[in-house]
């Protein structure tokens, strides 16, 4: 099994999202299907995760002007899940603060 989880997303914009909705926000594996993440949740969290919304992100090209001339690169893909958990369930992001 591929490792689902990658990172929390830890932006101003989530933290809204947590403290009002219960929302959370991670970056997946782009092979995972909602149910494996709401799996995933579950399992290392011990929550109840109601609802999984996913996003895809494509990589964009960038183009940069060096001495030895251009150099054109492309970012990373990366999928994106907002997470509604069970009224009362929070996750702690950070414990070891």
């Amino acid at each position: 099994m591929h490792r689902i989880l990658i990172k929390p997303l830890i932006t101003e914009k989530m933290t809204n999202l947590s403290a009002d909705e219960g929302k959370y926000g991670f970056i997946v594996n782009p092979k995972a299907n909602k149910i494996e993440i709401a799996k995933a949740i579950e399992q290392k969290f011990q929550v109840k995760v109601i609802n999984v919304k996913t996003l895809n992100y494509a990589g964009k090209t960038k183009t940069q002007f060096r001495k030895n001339g251009r150099f054109t690169g492309k970012t990373a893909k990366y999928k994106k899940a907002i997470i509604t958990l069970k009224e009362g369930d929070t996750i702690e992001l950070f414990e070891q603060v």
